[in-house]
């Protein structure tokens, strides 16, 4: 039962985010090399325990305003499943395993797993009660994911990648604040007060604004992207530029999910169970990788 509270702590649903960490080998052309394959799979694993450590340090300290949440009062520190001190040491152990890991691969993938760490400890001491810098700090998150897979393992990282990443992530996590604000307060921030202090920040016509330049930003940056001339010459082909439907789709599914649907609250739930967002993913995927293989 201990063992089941503990693996829930550990969100595993959550470590499709790592995903980010193969861009860099997709896009840079290392899946013929398969050293630069098990460096960041162990990378994306490296990034599977840290991320983990990270979901059970920001329980910690959210467990008291988890309880008065209508659904986050059954995550198992909230709920009473596991103590605070087991909590507490699987956080340590999955840190430290993800490190060493990450170690393992070279002197730039530790650093930049630790400086991952280092973020999120400091948004878990207090900056995510800052509206705007802590979806910035998420944000982050996710390009050193990016960085890991490309820096840590020497492949040079593109600046699209890098800009097309921010936007896409900026995208998310405006709308995850946006659901939590509906989802508490019907869309004052004024009801939200005591589950997350960040949402006396925001209103809806703020995060409306904020969702739709970052959604326009992530569409644009994309389409540049495939018909950027270095693009084309980098990848031999001109062809990217018909996966753009996929990504369209995905993300006007995706707002579709958040205004017809109320969700966006959990964006690793939603595209494993959207059947359209699953569809755009391996729509989007298959064909990146038919193209790039020529």
């Amino acid at each position: 039962m201990k063992a089941r509270a503990l693996l829930r702590l550990m969100r595993p649903h959550q470590w499709i985010k790592n995903g980010f960490v193969l861009l860099g080998v997709i896009f840079g052309h290392g899946l013929e090399e398969p050293a630069l394959i098990t460096e960041v799979l162990a990378l994306f694993a490296a990034f599977c325990l840290a991320s983990s450590a990270v979901y059970i340090m920001n329980d910690i300290a959210d467990q008291d305003a988890d309880r008065q949440h209508p659904s986050k009062r059954f995550r198992p520190l909230a709920h009473g499943d596991i103590g605070v001190g087991a909590a507490r040491a699987s956080c340590v152990v999955l840190a430290l395993a993800g490190l060493s890991l990450s170690a393992a691969v070279s002197l730039s993938a530790l650093i930049i797993v630790s400086a991952y760490v280092a973020i999120n400890l400091a948004y878990s001491a207090g900056l995510k009660h800052v509206p705007i810098l802590d979806v910035f700090i998420i944000s982050g998150g996710f390009m050193l994911r990016i960085l890991a897979g490309t820096m840590g393992i020497g492949i040079p990282p593109s600046k699209w990648l890098l800009l097309c990443g921010l936007m896409l992530t900026l995208f998310l996590g405006f709308g995850k604040r946006r659901a939590e604000l509906v989802a508490l307060g019907n869309g004052d921030a004024n009801g939200a007060q005591g589950q997350r202090a960040s949402l006396d920040g925001y209103s809806r016509p703020l995060l409306d604004l904020l969702i739709m330049v970052s959604v326009a930003g992530a569409a644009i940056g994309y389409a540049l992207y495939t018909v950027d001339a270095d693009t084309i010459a980098l990848h031999g082909t001109d062809r990217l530029i018909l996966t753009l439907p996929f990504v369209l789709y995905g993300l006007f599914r995706y707002l579709h999910v958040m205004y017809s649907r109320g969700g966006g609250g959990d964006p690793a739930w939603e595209l494993l169970h959207d059947p359209h967002l699953i569809f755009a993913a391996a729509g989007w995927l298959s064909a990146t990788a038919w193209f790039l293989a020529g």
